[in-house]
Protein backbone atom coordinates (compact mmCIF):
# COMPACT_ATOMS: atom_id res chain seq x y z
CA UNK A 1 0.00 0.00 0.00
CA UNK A 2 1.27 3.70 -1.09
CA UNK A 3 -0.39 6.97 0.36
CA UNK A 4 0.55 9.83 -1.71
CA UNK A 5 0.62 13.12 -0.40
CA UNK A 6 1.10 16.41 -3.34
CA UNK A 7 1.33 20.02 -1.94
CA UNK A 8 1.96 22.54 -5.05
CA UNK A 9 2.90 25.80 -4.34
CA UNK A 10 2.85 27.80 -7.43
CA UNK A 11 5.66 25.95 -9.85
CA UNK A 12 6.94 23.86 -7.14
CA UNK A 13 5.51 20.22 -6.18
CA UNK A 14 5.92 18.02 -3.46
CA UNK A 15 5.47 14.57 -3.24
CA UNK A 16 5.18 13.08 -0.02
CA UNK A 17 5.44 8.87 -0.02
CA UNK A 18 4.28 6.77 2.81
CA UNK A 19 4.49 2.78 2.71
CA UNK A 20 5.39 0.82 -0.56
CA UNK A 21 6.29 2.07 -3.86
CA UNK A 22 6.14 -1.51 -5.95
CA UNK A 23 4.89 -3.23 -9.06
CA UNK A 24 1.21 -2.50 -7.85
CA UNK A 25 1.05 0.99 -6.68
CA UNK A 26 3.55 2.97 -9.17
CA UNK A 27 1.12 3.15 -12.16
CA UNK A 28 -0.54 5.09 -8.84
CA UNK A 29 2.36 7.49 -8.64
CA UNK A 30 2.93 7.35 -12.15
CA UNK A 31 -0.31 9.35 -13.03
CA UNK A 32 -0.06 11.41 -9.68
CA UNK A 33 2.92 12.90 -10.84
CA UNK A 34 1.71 13.03 -14.76
CA UNK A 35 -1.21 14.74 -13.61
CA UNK A 36 0.86 17.90 -12.21
CA UNK A 37 4.20 17.96 -13.88
CA UNK A 38 3.48 20.33 -16.19
CA UNK A 39 4.90 23.83 -15.54
CA UNK A 40 6.75 22.57 -12.66
CA UNK A 41 10.26 23.89 -12.20
CA UNK A 42 10.64 22.03 -8.38
CA UNK A 43 10.00 18.72 -7.72
CA UNK A 44 10.63 16.94 -3.99
CA UNK A 45 10.12 13.38 -2.95
CA UNK A 46 10.00 13.29 0.41
CA UNK A 47 10.71 9.62 1.67
CA UNK A 48 10.89 10.17 4.98
CA UNK A 49 7.92 7.30 5.76
CA UNK A 50 9.14 5.25 2.21
CA UNK A 51 9.77 1.95 3.46
CA UNK A 52 10.41 -0.24 0.02
CA UNK A 53 10.97 0.73 -3.58
CA UNK A 54 11.02 -1.72 -6.37
CA UNK A 55 12.12 -1.56 -9.86
CA UNK A 56 8.58 -0.44 -11.13
CA UNK A 57 8.98 2.56 -8.55
CA UNK A 58 12.36 3.76 -9.53
CA UNK A 59 11.48 3.30 -12.95
CA UNK A 60 8.39 6.04 -12.32
CA UNK A 61 11.54 8.29 -10.53
CA UNK A 62 14.11 7.96 -13.37
CA UNK A 63 11.40 9.18 -15.86
CA UNK A 64 9.95 12.17 -13.59
CA UNK A 65 13.83 12.67 -13.54
CA UNK A 66 13.58 13.11 -17.29
CA UNK A 67 11.19 14.96 -17.55
CA UNK A 68 12.17 17.60 -14.95
CA UNK A 69 16.06 17.97 -16.55
CA UNK A 70 14.22 19.46 -19.46
CA UNK A 71 11.97 22.00 -17.04
CA UNK A 72 13.31 22.24 -14.01
CA UNK A 73 15.07 20.40 -11.33
CA UNK A 74 13.70 17.62 -8.75
CA UNK A 75 15.50 15.95 -5.83
CA UNK A 76 14.70 13.36 -3.36
CA UNK A 77 14.62 14.02 0.33
CA UNK A 78 14.63 11.91 3.17
CA UNK A 79 15.56 8.41 2.08
CA UNK A 80 16.42 5.52 4.45
CA UNK A 81 19.56 4.08 4.33
CA UNK A 82 18.56 0.84 2.89
CA UNK A 83 16.70 2.65 0.05
CA UNK A 84 19.68 4.98 -0.45
CA UNK A 85 21.83 1.60 -0.65
CA UNK A 86 19.40 0.66 -3.47
CA UNK A 87 20.24 3.93 -5.24
CA UNK A 88 23.69 3.32 -4.50
CA UNK A 89 23.53 -0.73 -5.90
CA UNK A 90 21.65 0.24 -9.54
CA UNK A 91 23.49 3.89 -10.06
CA UNK A 92 20.62 5.77 -9.37
CA UNK A 93 22.17 7.83 -6.56
CA UNK A 94 24.38 9.05 -9.77
CA UNK A 95 21.33 10.09 -11.94
CA UNK A 96 19.17 11.64 -9.04
CA UNK A 97 19.62 14.24 -6.68
CA UNK A 98 19.61 13.01 -3.12
CA UNK A 99 19.43 15.06 -0.13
Amino acid sequence: MLKINKTKNNDELEIVLEGRLDTTTSPDLEKEVKDDIDGIKSLAFDFTDLEYISSAGLRVLLSSQKIMNKQGNMVIRNASDEIKEIFDVTGFSDILTIE
